[in-house]
This record gives C-alpha cells, structure tokens and sequence, in this order.
C-alpha cells in the first residue's frame, strides 16, 4: 500500500468511526439535547416511534453523525442539512459533489462523506475526510450487527446470499454457520451502502468468499457493475455487535475510533488494534 494511503491533508487517518450508545439517552436532558441538533423533519420522524428504545436509537444515530461531521468540519452540529440520493443514501450540504459545484451553487464543498448504521444498543458513523489530491473523501459504507442477531441470519440464506456463499456456508459445522452467515450480511450490507444503492443491488449477485479463514475476497456479477478491486473490507466485533466496513481502496489504511457518551459529550478516542484490510 501507498504510505500516503488512507491519510488525509494533514496528515490524519482519513477514516473516523464514531460510536454511541442509545441507552445513554434514557435520561430525558440527553435526550432532548441530542433531539434538539436535529432538523424538524428528524424530529417528527423520532416522535413517530412507538417504542422509546427505537426512538432513542433514531435519534442517538442522527446526533452523532452531526457531533462526527463538525468535529471535521467547522460548521456546528445543528446547522448541518443533508441531500439524499435516489436510493436514499444521505450526504452533507454542503456536500461533496464529484465535479463542479452541484446543486448548491457556490456553497463552499465541505470533502466529507458519511455512512451510519444503528441497532437498540449501538450507532455507528463512518466519515471519511477528504484526500490530499481531489479534495473529495472516499466512498464509505458501514453496518453494525448484534452477535445475539446470528442465529437468526442462518434460515435467510437462500434470499440473500450467492449460491457460491451458500456452498461455503453448508460445508461448515452447523456450529460455525452463524457466525459465518453474520459476517456475511454485515459485508454485503456496508458494501450496498457503499455503493449508495442499497437493497436496490441484488444481494444474490454479490458474494464474499471465503478462501481461507483470513483470506476473504469480493466477487460480482457482471450486472452488478463494479470493479472489486475498487473496495476495501474489514471487519470486527465491539460491544456485542459485528462491525463491518467497506471502503475506496486509496482510502483503506488507518481508523480513528471515537466514542461518544452521551452522543453530545466530548469524544473519547479509542486505542484498538484494528483488523487488516482485504
């Protein structure tokens, strides 16, 4: 790998992955400072959940992919308004448009893009900074699974997964195939999301395989239309949840980890060993 690989300008990791806890919001002044950074749209759709604990985790979700994205940019929490693309993928305005301007005239392009994930228990952001060339971060993708959920992934197998995965699977212990089939959902989901096209890419079509049991490589088919070696893949287990994460491949190198208790407190960074990249 390039040693400049995966640095941004100022010599930072270009990837940031930001961790909140959604119980942390049980004590209703957390809540409502972390309801009060989100536009009125986010709050109207968190009022809707039935449930506290889903609508604590909507909004631990949301306030910290605004805490992550001003502590990379100097444009406060509350302030930030997001486009969607057509598959709903969110990006920041100001955004980072490949060229030109885009459609918001000449807003100064903040070089940042984002992706987020969340369960009852755990919210995740991924934000990738911009490079040193473009001027524009990489494309990034992440998905945090609980390990309780494997169980449950195993009987999913033949919607969701390539024939040549489901092979693998079957030729494992019966033991070993949750785990497996976890690892194999969390991929696919921050790949799709990577993409920015989300469900709307067949998952039949995409499959990660696993070689040997450090050695997993991507392979699409042909309408997929994508070049693997474009991607960057690790993965990992934090607090009960599987954490997967896919990247540009100019952009795989180092991750700061931050954790945010409550979301709207000062970050904590973390020291990790992180996994390799395939």
């Amino acid at each position: 790998m390039d040693p400049a690989a995966g640095k941004n300008s100022t010599g930072n990791s270009a990837l940031q992955l930001w961790l909140a806890y959604p119980g942390d919001l049980a004590e209703p002044a957390i809540e409502e400072a972390c309801a009060a950074l989100l536009d009125d749209a986010e709050r109207t759709r968190a009022a809707r959940f039935r449930f506290d604990r889903h609508r604590r985790e909507y909004l631990a979700t949301h306030a910290l992919a605004r805490v992550a994205l001003s502590h990379a940019h100097p444009l406060p929490p509350h302030a930030w308004s997001f486009s969607a693309n057509q598959y709903g993928k969110p990006s920041p305005i100001p955004g980072p448009p490949r060229t030109g301007l885009g459609p918001w005239g000449g807003v100064p392009q903040c070089g940042l893009r984002f992706n987020q994930s969340n369960s009852v228990e755990l919210a995740v952001c991924l934000l990738a900074l911009s490079d040193s060339i473009g001027g524009v971060a990489a494309d990034v993708g992440v998905d945090v699974e609980p390990i309780a959920r494997a169980e449950e992934i195993v009987p999913l197998a033949a919607r969701v997964f390539s024939a040549a995965e489901r092979a693998q699977l079957d030729a494992l212990p019966a033991a070993a195939r949750p785990d497996r089939a976890l690892s194999l959902w969390t991929l696919k989901e921050a790949y799709i999301k990577a993409r920015g096209m989300g469900l709307s890419l067949p998952l039949q079509e995409i499959s990660f395989l696993f070689d040997e049991p450090k050695a997993t490589r991507l392979e699409v088919a042909p309408g997929i239309g994508d070049d693997p070696s474009r991607w960057r893949f690790c993965q990992f287990d934090h607090a009960g949840h599987r954490i997967a994460l896919a990247v540009e491949s100019a952009a795989a190198g180092s991750v700061e980890i931050f954790e945010a208790r409550p979301p709207l407190s000062p970050p904590a960074r973390l020291a990790w060993d992180p996994p390799a990249w395939f």
